[in-house]
């Protein structure tokens, strides 16, 4: 099981009263939501940052192939 850590978020008043007024079984569903949110938030943004370096290394593959060097484009 992964481990999990407490962090503290800023939410408006009537969210707080009404996560402090919910039952632990409640308590433990929203965590789990907010976590599942944070992750895809989080982890899409390196998937795409992922995605993003892997075209530049095909499009860098791609010139090189077809005789594009670093020093063909210094000497332009």
């Amino acid at each position: 099981m992964a481990t999990v850590e407490e962090i503290p978020i800023q939410v408006p008043s009537a969210v707080a009263a009404a996560y402090r007024s919910a039952t632990e079984t409640e308590r433990l569903q929203i965590a789990t939501r907010i976590g599942l949110m944070l992750k895809v938030a989080t982890g899409s943004k390196q998937d795409a940052v992922d995605r993003l370096k892997q075209t530049m290394n095909d499009i860098s593959a791609e010139a090189e192939a077809n005789g594009l060097t670093p020093e063909t484009l210094i000497s332009l």
